[in-house]
C-alpha cells in the first residue's frame, strides 16, 4: 500500500549541533511534534546558556522526552513549561522514575549555585510547579501520549535512570540516545540495543574516533594517581557533578581504602549539598542497577553505605579549614569549575605542587575544567587577577560515554537507514562522520551520516508504504502466494487494518448499513419498449415482479426498475460505486427512448399482429446464448486471419475448436478454456493477442458485470434479526406476459437489424 505523498521527517537541533551542551532536538513528521531533551550549555550563563528556544511554537509539541538529569540534557526544562506557550498545547513531559527524583535535586542545587539573581532563569516556585507536571515512566514500558506516536525507554547506562527512546511516529521509528554508555561499570548496566531496527538513529558524538582505556586499566590509573598525591602530602581535588560519577568514584575509593589500610587516616570527603538526599535515591532504585550491586543488597552489604566517605557541612569556611588541614581526597561539584566549592578549592589548592587536580569527566569548550587541561602557568580568579597553577593535573576519563569503538558497533547494530550525530564538537563529529562512512562504504551498504548544525533542518523522505493487518475472518487461514485479500481497510491513528465486513463490529466497534436509492421517471413510452432498449444495452434482463406483485425488469442483477405507474418507473438500487454507475447510465438511457428512431416508428402507425422477437443483442440462454458468443468470435477472427476453420461437435468428448491457418503455420484455440495451441510460437502470441480482444469486444455487459454463479452449497443467504434478507423476484404469469403493440414494433425493428446485417455463417 502505498501513500499518495512522501512523508518527511524533519529534524531540527536547538541544541547540541556540532557542539557539546544545550541538548535540544525537534522531531516532526505527520503533524505530530516531540522534543528530546531540553538543557543547557554549562560554559555559558543566564538566557545565553539557554536552547534557541524561541525557533520553535511550543503550544505545537505534543510531548518531551528528558533522557537522563543531567543540566546539559534537562536544565532548560523548567523555563519551557513554565516560560513559553508550552501549557497552551497538549504537551506532556516524560522522564523515568529514577531521572525524575534526581533531577529535583540537580534544579535546586543548580538554583541555589547560580552566580547572581540576574542569571537565574526561573523562581523556585516555577521550578516546583514544573516538576508537578512531569509524568515518570519505567524502562520497556510503551507509552503513547497521542494518537499516532507511542514511545519505549530503554537503559542506556551512562548515570542513573538514563534511558534512550525508541519514537514511533506514524510508523517511522527513531531512535534517540541521549548520552549511553555501552560499558557496564561498578552500578550501572550497559547501553540496550532495541529489538527493532529504527528508520532514524539519533547518536551522540561526543568521543569521535577517540579510543579510551579499559575500565579496569582506568580503576588502576586512578587509585595509583591518588595513592601517589597522598604520599608526597598532597590534596586531592575531584570536580564531578553531585549525582552521576561521583557515585561511581565513590565505591572505587571506598573499595581501594579498604584494601589498603595505610590510608584508614587519609578522609574522603563528598562535598554537595545533595550528598545526603542523592544517596537516598541510589539506595531507593538499586532494583535499576546491575547484578553485582543487587547481590550485594540482597546479601544485607548495601554498597551506598560507604566506610570512608564522608560528607562536609554546608557551614561556612570550610574549604579553608580542609585546605590548611592534612592530605585528603575531595569530590565537589560542579564539575566544569565555573563556579562552586570546586572552583574555590582548586583555586585555594593550585599554588602548591604538591595538590592534584584529576578531571574525571568530559569538559566542554569554554570551561575552566577545558581550559585547565591544558595546563597554563596561570588561570584568571572569579574575583580577578590571576592565580599560578603548580599543582599537577591530570585527566582520567569516567565520563561513561562510548568511545569510537563502543560508538561504531552500536551504530552497526542498530541498522538504520539514517544516522544523525549529535553532542560533539564540529572536528570531532566530522572525523567520526568520515570513519563511519568508510566503514560503510567498505561494505558496499547505502547508509545516510548527517552533521546537522544548530537550527539547520534536516529533512529526510522515506518511502511512502505502510502494512495492513489481516485480523478476524480474514486471519483464518494463512493466505497462499498471489492471493488477493478483499476487504474493508480501516485506518486509526496511521496504522491500517483489515477486516471483513462482518467483523467490522467486533474489532473496530463500527456498524455497516445499506443505502437504497430510488428514483422516479415520468415517460410516455410502452412497457415492452424500456425493456427493448434495455436489452440492446445490457444484454439479457430478467423479468418478473416484486413481493409487491408490481412488474419488475433488474438489471445487470443491481439495479430493479419498476412499473409504479401507467407512466412513470421506479428505479431501485443499493448505492455503491458500481452500482450508482449502472444506475446513471441506465437513467440515461430511459431518458432517452422516446428519441430513438424505433421509438419514433412504434407511434407513428398500429399494428395488429403479435411476435416475440427479443433485441437482437440481447442474449439467449444455454446452448442458444453460447453459439451466439462463438459465431461472434469467429466472426472477429476471420476479419483478422481470413482463413478460420469451427469444428463443434454434440459429443462431449470431442475437441471444440477454432483452427486458424496462417501461410504454413496452424494455430488452435479451444472453445471451452479459451486455451491457444501453436508450434510457431509468433503466431501463438498473435492469436493470443487478437483473442483477448475479441473476448472483451464480443462479450455482453451483463456477462462482464455479473459475479460468476456459485455452486448451491457455497450459497449462505444474509440474515437480518433473524430473518431471511434475500428477495426474490417471480417470474411473470403466463396469463400476463401477452404481447404488446410496443413489442411488436421492438421486435420488428431488431428484425430489420438483421437481415441488414453482414455477418456470415462459418463452416
Amino acid at each position: 500500500m502505498t501513500e499518495a505523498h512522501t512523508p518527511t521527517l524533519s529534524v531540527t537541533l536547538l541544541g547540541a549541533g556540532q557542539e557539546v551542551g544545550r541538548s535540544c532536538c525537534v522531531l516532526q513528521y505527520r503533524g505530530r511534534t516531540i522534543v528530546c531533551d531540553t538543557g543547557i550549555h554549562p560554559a555559558y550563563s543566564g538566557m545565553a546558556s539557554l536552547p534557541f528556544i524561541d525557533e520553535l511554537d511550543w503550544s505545537t509539541v505534543d510531548a518531551i522526552l528528558i533522557t537522563h538529569f543531567h543540566l546539559d540534557h534537562a536544565a532548560a526544562l523548567t523555563y519551557i513549561t513554565e516560560k513559553t506557550n508550552f501549557r497552551d498545547g497538549p504537551g506532556k513531559v516524560y522522564m523515568t522514575h529514577p531521572t525524575k527524583a534526581l533531577h529535583r535535586f540537580m534544579m535546586q542545587d543548580f538554583l541555589r549555585m547560580g552566580s547572581s539573581s540576574a542569571d537565574n532563569l526561573f523562581t523556585p516556585m516555577e521550578m516546583s510547579m514544573s516538576f508537578a507536571s512531569i509524568i515518570p515512566v519505567q524502562v520497556h514500558q510503551l507509552i503513547s501520549p497521542c494518537p499516532g506516536v507511542s514511545f519505549t525507554p530503554y537503559h542506556a547506562g551512562h548515570v542513573l535512570g538514563a534511558c534512550m527512546f525508541l519514537i514511533d511516529i506514524a510508523g517511522l521509528k527513531i531512535l534517540y540516545t541521549g548520552d549511553y554508555s555501552r560499558e557496564e561499570d561498578r552500578h550501572l548496566v550497559k547501553a540496550e540495543v532495541p529489538p527493532i531496527h529504527p528508520d532514524v538513529l539519533i547518536v551522540e558524538s561526543t568521543y569521535g574516533v577517540h579510543s579510551l582505556d579499559s575500565r579496569d586499566e582506568k580503576e588502576l590509573r586512578f587509585t595509583s594517581l591518588v595513592h601517589s598525591i597522598i604520599r608526597r602530602g598532597g590534596h586531592v581535588l575531584l570536580p564531578t557533578f553531585a549525582l552521576g560519577r561521583a557515585q561511581e568514584l565513590l565505591l572505587i575509593l571506598d573499595e581501594y581504602w579498604n584494601k589498603h589500610p595505610d590510608l584508614h587516616n587519609v578522609p574522603i570527603y563528598y562535598a554537595s549539598g545533595l550528598a545526603r538526599k542523592s544517596m537516598a535515591v541510589y539506595q531507593t532504585y538499586i532494583h535499576t542497577m546491575n547484578s553485582h550491586i543487587r547481590t550485594r543488597f540482597a546479601k544485607r552489604d548495601n554498597p551506598f553505605v560507604f566506610k570512608h566517605v564522608s560528607t562536609l557541612p554546608n557551614s561556612r569556611g570550610w574549604e579553608k579549614k580542609i585546605g590548611d588541614g592534612p592530605p585528603c581526597v575531595v569530590l565537589a561539584s560542579p564539575g566544569f569549575m565555573q563556579s562552586g566549592p570546586s572552583r574555590e578549592l582548586f583555586e585555594m589548592w593550585a599554588p602548591d605542587s604538591r595538590n592534584g587536580l584529576i578531571i574525571t569527566g568530559y569538559s566542554v569548550e569554554g570551561t575552566l575544567a577545558r581550559d585547565i587541561m591544558n595546563e597554563p602557568d596561570e588561570f584568571a580568579s572569579v574575583k580577578g587577577g590571576m592565580i599560578p597553577r603548580k599543582a599537577s593535573v591530570d585527566y582520567i576519563s569516567f565520563s561513561a560515554h562510548v568511545d569510537y569503538a563502543q560508538n561504531a558497533e552500536f551504530i552497526e547494530l542498530v541498522k538504520a537507514q539514517h544516522v544523525v550525530l549529535v553532542h560533539g564538537e564540529q572536528s570531532v563529529m566530522g572525523r567520526l562522520r568520515g570513519a563511519m562512512a568508510s566503514r560503510y562504504k567498505e561494505r558496499g551498504e547505502d547508509v545516510k551520516i548527517h552533521t546537522p548544525r544548530n537550527l539547520e533542518t534536516l529533512e529526510l523522505t522515506f518511502r511512502g508504504e505502510r502494512v495492513a493487518k489481516a485480523i478476524g475472518t480474514l486471519a483464518d487461514s494463512p493466505p497462499k502466494t498471489g492471493e488477493v485479500l478483499t476487504g474493508l481497510l480501516i485506518s486509526k491513528d496511521y496504522s491500517y487494518t483489515l477486516l471483513h465486513p462482518r467483523d467490522l463490529k467486533d474489532f473496530a466497534g463500527l456498524t455497516t448499513c445499506s443505502v437504497v436509492q430510488r428514483q422516479k421517471i415520468e415517460l410516455n413510452v410502452g412497457w415492452e419498449l424500456v425493456r427493448w432498449h434495455l436489452e440492446g444495452m445490457f444484454g439479457t434482463i430478467d423479468e418478473g415482479v416484486d413481493h409487491e406483485g408490481v412488474a419488475t425488469m433488474r438489471v445487470l442483477g443491481s439495479l430493479d426498475v419498476k412499473k409504479s405507474g401507467e407512466t412513470e418507473l421506479t428505479l431501485e438500487w443499493d448505492s455503491s460505486a458500481s452500482n450508482d454507475m449502472v444506475a446513471d447510465s441506465t437513467v440515461a438511457l430511459i431518458s432517452s427512448i422516446d428519441k430513438s428512431p424505433a421509438s419514433v416508428k412504434l407511434t407513428s402507425r398500429q399494428h395488429t399482429h403479435d411476435h416475440d422477437k427479443p433485441h437482437p443483442h440481447a442474449e439467449g440462454a444455454g446452448k442458444e446464448h453460447q453459439a451466439a458468443h462463438i459465431t461472434r468470435l469467429a466472426w472477429f477472427l476471420e476479419a483478422h486471419f481470413r482463413d478460420i476453420a469451427l469444428f463443434m461437435s454434440d459429443s462431449e468428448d470431442e475437441e471444440q475448436m477454432f483452427l486458424i491457418t496462417l501461410d504454413d503455420a496452424q494455430a488452435k484455440i479451444n472453445l471451452v478454456d479459451l486455451t491457444v495451441e501453436s508450434e510457431n510460437e509468433q503466431l501463438k502470441k498473435r492469436v493470443l493477442a487478437v483473442l483477448d480482444m475479441a473476448v472483451t469486444t464480443v462479450t455482453s455487459l451483463s456477462d462482464s458485470f455479473s459475479p460468476p454463479v456459485l455452486p448451491e452449497d457455497d450459497v449462505a443467504p444474509k440474515k437480518d434479526n433473524g430473518e431471511e434478507k434475500i428477495k426474490e423476484m417471480s417470474p411473470v404469469p403466463p396469463e400476463e406476459s401477452g404481447e404488446t403493440q410496443e413489442q411488436d414494433e421492438a421486435a420488428e425493428a431488431a428484425e430489420t437489424v438483421k437481415e441488414d446485417s453482414p455477418l456470415t455463417d462459418v463452416e
